[in-house]
């Protein structure tokens, strides 16, 4: 037997052989041409082959996990399509005579270790979707088949180095009951579509891939992040006996699904949802969401070649407004920049993105923009319960000027003779440090607070959350970061107004219990994390977590923050 220790990326256990997903071969001779006009027909061949699959695996992604999933190959389409990528490797073929699997080959190859040597997440993304499409061109050249997941109809885990956006959206599982890679993280492409498909994941084991032979037996632990290869009968009742654990949780769970979240006590907290398009609605309320705590609208503009027009972010936003049937939206207005660029919005290039030009600060700059998404969102109001939240808040000025023009677009619109609804929330994001400790300031203009934990984290910490090597810095329990919270909280309440939070922390085990003795009004999450959170929470009472609020907030580090909640609060979790 062999155990791995890798990062739990998607939650359950998984027992069944292995299948290894190998890259093919791609190996391939640089040849001298004569004819480089045939070389170049040849590479767009491959390349419209290339397009023709990745709109299949699209259209599939979008029936099985939804629009947002589906944007991950509208960028891969956009790669194929740039002629950034696609004449230089053309120019190559025609200046040095060579095959279009070398001038390929070498031309991605630059690009790639060009991005992924950038500080920018985005650009270090786009280096993986370039690497994943040109691979497909490649193995179109050389007329070798590429891996297709789709194709598996036996009870396996697939074992990787790593999982392509295109391998991870043709995964049935029905017959993938969870997958292991060698590299990867909580956040991967791969490990975020394992928690949609719901099924266990483990990522990051460094060498799976040449410690699992195939067809051996083998355990997924997605609760833990353990693997198992080759483990003996005890090993193996004993994780059947953990997974028929986990089913049964989950069957409890799903008792809770139109049960209000309320605590020990029976006092009321909200458990919303964090969603990116329409059609994630469904996983919200099928997992008894009370309501959409963020609503990412940068997928309204990602993978397209131009802004959205205000007619179909008002059909975006009417739709999920009339789904969520009066429960509370709490809509994002545009947040581009830092990791997530458009590529047909000529922003500058910034040593610095994640503090430079990016959310409200471009709205501002760019109220055109703004204010064509403020006009849908006031038309489409009168469907349901509207609230609006601004991001990247640092100063009490920019919140001014964008609520200003809110309300100019409001008054535009009714002396157009439209209805705009009368109740709607205006909030905003706290994620920069500035805006969390000048909290009782802006508590007195606003009307909530959400708390963007990603970002509070990064940037009170001073730690860029993607980089392994300060990764150690991003701490959720640090109390320099609960007394943030603390703070913003706090100010909220003073002025009768309510504060939630749509960062990762809100549906932590960990931080759940610290967050409820804090007095946080709404936790905003992954839909698949609300019930689980909700069961956490009947077995936990406010009353006594807030006793220890002055303990943990007088902490110095979140070893210690950790070991405190855990002993206090062993049985709930």
């Amino acid at each position: 037997m062999t155990q791995l220790q890798g990062i739990a990326a998607s939650s359950g256990i998984a027992m069944a052989k292995v299948y290894h997903l190998e890259a093919p071969d791609l190996s391939y001779t640089t040849t001298d041409i004569d004819q480089p006009e045939e070389e170049v027909k040849r590479l767009h061949a491959a390349l419209d082959i290339s397009k023709s699959e990745l709109e299949k695996i699209k259209a599939h992604t979008k029936e099985s996990l939804g629009d947002e999933h589906a944007e991950i190959f509208s960028a891969h389409l956009l790669v194929l399509n740039d002629p950034e990528l696609i004449q230089p490797i053309e120019d190559k073929i025609k200046s040095e005579n060579v095959n279009a699997e070398a001038a390929l080959d070498e031309t991605a190859n630059m690009f790639i270790d060009m991005f992924k040597n950038m500080d920018n997440e985005y650009m270090r993304e786009r280096a993986a979707d370039i690497h994943d499409v040109t691979k497909r061109v490649l193995a179109h050249l050389l007329n070798v088949t590429f891996p297709d997941p789709a194709l598996i109809d036996e009870e396996v885990i697939i074992v990787a180095e790593d999982l392509t956006p295109s391998d991870t959206a043709q995964l049935n599982k029905d017959f993938v009951k969870g997958f292991t890679t060698d590299i990867g993280g909580r956040t991967s492409h791969s490990a975020i579509m394992a928690r949609s498909l719901e099924i266990p994941a483990v990522v990051g084991t460094k060498d799976i891939t040449s410690k699992a032979e195939k067809d051996a037996f083998i355990i997924v632990d997605g609760i833990n992040g353990d693997v198992l290869l080759n483990p003996t009968e005890e090993q193996i009742g004993t994780y059947q006996e953990k997974q028929n654990e986990f089913e049964r949780k989950k069957q409890e769970w799903a008792k809770l699904k139109d049960e209000p979240t309320v605590t020990s006590e029976g006092r009321h907290v909200e458990l919303a949802a964090n969603i990116g398009t329409p059609e994630d609605i469904e996983g919200v309320l099928n997992n008894g969401g009370e309501g959409v705590g963020l609503y990412r609208t940068e997928f309204l503009y990602m993978g397209k070649k131009q802004l959205p027009t205000e007619q179909e972010q008002f059909d975006a936003y009417k739709s999920v407004l009339e789904q969520m049937n009066d429960r509370a939206v709490v809509v994002r207005t545009l947040d581009i920049g830092g990791d997530k660029e458009l590529d047909y919005l000529d922003l500058p290039n910034e040593l610095n993105p994640f503090l430079g030009f990016r959310a409200i600060r471009i709205c501002l700059e760019r109220d055109d923009i703004f204010r064509t998404q403020l006009r849908a969102l006031l038309r489409a109001s009168v469907y349901g319960n509207l609230k609006i939240m601004f991001p990247m808040i640092a100063t009490l000025e920019e919140f001014r000027e964008a609520k200003a023009i809110l309300e100019e677009e409001k008054t535009a619109l009714r002396n157009e003779g439209q209805n705009v609804s009368d109740s709607i929330e205006v909030g905003m994001m706290v994620e920069i440090p500035a805006s969390a400790v000048l909290a009782k300031q802006f508590a007195k203009e606003v009307d909530f607070f959400s708390i963007g934990t990603n970002d509070l984290i990064q940037y009170t910490m001073a730690a860029d959350r993607m980089n392994e090597q300060v990764s150690y810095l991003y701490q959720p329990y640090h109390p320099a970061i609960l007394n943030l919270i603390n703070t913003v909280i706090e100010a909220s309440h003073a002025e009768g107004k309510w504060t939630g939070m749509c960062g990762e922390m809100a549906g932590d085990s960990i931080a759940i219990p610290i967050l409820l003795g804090l007095g946080l009004d709404e936790f905003s999450m992954s839909a698949t994390s609300i019930l689980p959170a909700r069961t956490q929470i009947k077995a936990l009472s406010q009353e006594e977590m807030a006793s220890y609020k002055d303990t943990i907030l007088s902490m110095g580090t979140s070893d210690q923050v950790v070991d405190f909640v855990k002993e206090k609060t062993d049985q709930a979790l």
